[in-house]
């Protein structure tokens, strides 16, 4: 039996320790926000937040949690889909719950990031729609909405 913390709530699921939390929270939590892209960390769509990191469920083994904190999609507040939405940043989908959840972990450590570094952060995460600009204005827009904002180059300190 494993205890985790996912979304502020307490779980007690019976798996195997190397079962992927990936598979733990869809099979077994039925949160399906993280998505099953390429099983290998190399594209982004199973990301959520550990301890306020993100990182790829798909490669954490479920021994590896213990008391560590969870956030997926589902347990995020409002305004980063709420701008992915109003920027019409999904075509297919399938990779903007992990780009959301990037961007989350940018915004609370950053507030005001350059797009640069908005750019950076995203990285791991792929998109094969091409809907990248689309992306880049919701996070600005939802950095904008939460208090923040991306800021230009020229407004960057040394």
């Amino acid at each position: 039996m494993i205890t985790l913390t996912v979304n502020g709530q307490m779980h007690e699921v019976e798996v195997d320790p190397d079962t992927p939390l990936l598979y733990v929270l869809r099979n077994d939590l039925e949160l399906n926000g993280a998505k099953f892209g390429c099983g290998l960390g190399q594209c982004g769509a199973c990301t959520v937040l550990l301890d306020d990191k993100p990182v790829f469920s798909c490669l954490v083994p479920a021994a590896a949690l213990g008391t560590r904190k969870i956030r997926t999609i589902e347990g995020l507040p409002a305004a980063l889909p709420a701008a992915f939405e109003t920027e019409q940043a999904a075509q297919c989908g399938y990779c903007i719950a992990g780009m959301i959840v990037r961007a989350q972990a940018l915004l609370e450590r950053n507030p005001r990031p350059t797009e640069q570094e908005v750019r950076a952060h995203l990285a791991p995460s792929l998109c094969r729609c091409g809907t990248h600009m689309r992306i880049l204005r919701a996070v600005r827009r939802a950095a904008e909405a939460m208090g923040g904002g991306v800021r230009d180059v020229a407004e960057q300190t040394p």
